[in-house]
């Protein structure tokens, strides 16, 4: 894959595992995947932030698997969280699915998901050459 991880020494080095921007090829597949949320496959909900964040990174790693594709072609990720209070706990969680993957991201907090139990959202576009 040729992904060029864009940083340029004219902006602030990123505050975390990530890259101000992803330049992609032209040609390849592009996969957008919707916002993934802590619902594992049999429909339950997981309890807690840190249960439901790493339900919705796996379900988001599926997606890209039955795509053929991992991590590693992530070219953009957008995180949701309810409370900003979360914001250590998602590093945690989220570092072990990305590796060394480091698409473009951004971390919205927002007043409330689409269901008053929801913690956590990600969603991601990726791109395989």
């Amino acid at each position: 894959m040729t992904l060029k991880h864009i940083n340029p020494t004219t902006v602030a080095p990123p505050v975390g595992a990530y890259s101000q921007g992803v330049l992609a090829p032209a040609v390849g597949q592009w996969l957008h995947v919707a916002g993934q949320v802590g619902i594992a496959p049999g429909g339950e909900l997981a309890q807690g932030f840190a249960a439901q964040a790493h339900t919705a990174w796996q379900n988001l790693i599926a997606i890209l698997k039955d795509a053929q594709m991992d991590a590693s072609h992530l070219v953009k990720v957008t995180t949701f969280l309810v409370d900003s209070a979360h914001v250590s706990e998602l590093n945690a969680v989220r570092a072990p699915f990305l590796a060394d993957a480091r698409p473009a991201s951004t971390l919205v907090v927002v007043k409330a998901l689409a269901r008053a139990e929801w913690l956590f959202e990600v969603e991601a576009v990726a791109y395989r050459g």
